[in-house]
């Protein structure tokens, strides 16, 4: 394909380069690998179990570091709304008839959402009133209250600002859930808690104006002062789609169509934090105050852990960073990689001198550590917990997505399938080096990863590709330890109707905070 000057002026003009595009282009062409899976991760295999004993030891260590403002919270935030709206989108452009499943459920759940009060004061200011509309079956109106700037515009808004949970004192948004949380568990001996919160460009402002409104009132709840910094995607990470045969997909007035490259784009915000213990958590996955306390819990628990196992780690990197290291350290490193990190070595590593078993294991250890909660698999979508074979002929603890693995293998679908747990993006990441310095994420990143997705683009179908994976391919080097933790602890919200599980819904034993 050859790129006109117009087509090189705005690559240029988003940060890539002419290579990069076409490399992108390339891969359409030639495919991209998958991963191979080993076997899915058990408890006892791959997956920890915390005894209560242990995890009160783990919260300990975890409030001391929290202590020392070791701690930030970094919350993924760029998610539109609109796809949580798909069916009542559909409602108002193909109007739902009488016996609608669709409309017979509208009916009776609208007044449960923690957006119903708001709903009522916007349409009170133009003399409707959203009782009479269910009343009268006057969907589309309502519908377009909600969704449209017409109303609240929730169809256009980030999911960070949408009204997630009802309290007797009103109503929280998704992001002020995060605020709490951070409260809890990620806030320092001077009363600063760290939050860092990735947005799309075109909610920066939304975002912003409204923790400028919002962050005092928790401060005074909470006594402390938020430290919050807001950070977009960066245009360079974007990547070119092309249509079902491979070719260039252009927008509809001619140009090329670059869309950012999911979520491993946000590596490079990651990347540029200041924080030393990272606690990773997607923005539609926050609990409501009465399964705050187990929440903070296993926050604190996987926190701790990752402390523990990274002190173990530099001690030995101390030690294997001498000339001289005796056959006992070595052997003693061996062990720990195996049993603590879960890294198992090719095998005839056995056989292997002195020398060259230090330099892999010093390697090895030389890594950012991540502690991943996982979950009981209750048919959530998400990726997985899986021992992957590597190049080197060993194995690694890796989470991975269903589209990673290769659709025309059936051993490979086999050993999806047999997945027991999932991992809900619940997530600590130590990202210094034993020396106190800041690990460059990049270098750890498996660039096979990337992947393509079918996507649409204004009704028409096209190719995506999808840089590797935050928490998949961007993390594929690091070293992994996978805890179970309960599936309260997992509360997404996928789709609107998701706000009306019970875990989201007023407990009335419970008030706000």
């Amino acid at each position: 394909m050859k790129l006109s000057p117009a087509d090189i002026e705005q690559i240029h003009g988003e940060g890539l380069s002419v290579a990069q595009v076409e490399e992108q282009i390339a891969l359409f062409e030639r495919g991209v690998s998958h991963i191979e899976l080993h076997r899915p991760c058990r408890t006892g295999d791959g997956i920890e179990v915390i005894s209560p004993e242990t995890g009160e030891r783990l919260m300990s260590r975890c409030e001391l570091a929290a202590a020392a403002g070791r701690c930030q919270k970094f919350v993924p935030a760029s998610g539109a709304a609109s796809r949580m709206f798909k069916d009542w989108f559909q409602g108002m452009e193909d109007p739902w008839r009488e016996g609608d499943p669709a409309a017979v459920a509208f009916v009776a759940n609208l007044p449960r959402y923690p957006f119903y009060e708001d709903l009522r004061r916007i349409m009170a200011r133009r003399g409707e009133d959203p009782d009479t509309c269910l009343r009268e079956r006057r969907y589309e109106l309502l519908l377009s209250y909600i969704l449209t700037s017409r109303g609240l515009g929730y169809g256009h808004l980030p999911k960070a600002l949408l009204k997630f949970h009802q309290y007797p004192d009103g109503s929280r948004t998704a992001l002020e859930e995060h605020l709490v949380e951070s409260a809890l568990y990620a806030t320092d001996n001077r009363r600063i808690s760290r939050i860092h919160i990735t947005v799309s460009p075109e909610h920066h402002l939304a975002v912003t104006d409204f923790l400028r409104e919002i962050c005092p009132r928790y401060e005074g709840i909470f006594s402390l002062s938020y430290d919050v910094a807001v950070s977009c995607q960066e245009t360079e990470t974007n990547t070119i789609a092309v249509d079902m045969d491979n070719r260039v997909f252009r927008t509809e007035d001619g140009l090329l169509y670059l869309r950012p490259g999911g979520h491993g784009a946000l590596l490079k915000n990651m990347n540029e934090l200041d924080g030393d213990i990272i606690f990773l958590k997607n923005i539609d996955n926050v609990a409501p105050d009465h399964l705050k306390e187990l929440t903070v819990r296993y926050k604190k628990i996987l926190a701790g852990l990752l402390l523990e196992r990274q002190e173990e780690s530099f001690r030995y990197l101390q030690c294997l960073r001498a000339e001289h290291v005796d056959g006992e350290t070595i052997a003693a490193a061996d062990r720990f990689c195996r049993e603590k990190l879960h890294i198992t070595f090719p095998d005839d590593h056995h056989r292997w001198s002195p020398e060259k078993k230090k330099a892999v294991q010093f390697r090895k250890l030389a890594r950012p550590i991540r502690v991943c909660g996982v979950v009981r698999n209750e048919g959530e979508p998400g990726g997985g917990p899986f021992w992957v074979r590597d190049a080197d002929g060993g194995q690694s603890l890796q989470i991975v997505e269903e589209i990673q693995v290769d659709p025309h293998s059936e051993s490979q679908q086999a050993i999806w399938r047999a997945a027991s747990h999932f991992n809900p993006v619940d997530l600590v990441c130590g990202v210094r080096d034993y020396r106190g310095e800041k690990y460059d994420l990049r270098r750890f990143v498996d660039p096979r990863t990337i992947s393509i997705a079918k996507k649409s683009e204004k009704g028409r179908d096209l190719q995506a590709l999808e840089l590797p994976g935050l928490w998949n391919g961007s993390m594929a080097d690091w070293n992994t330890i996978f805890v179970e933790v309960p599936i309260a602890t997992f509360n997404p919200v996928k789709t609107v109707a998701d706000l009306l599980r019970p875990q989201h819904l007023l407990q009335r034993n419970h008030g706000g905070q």
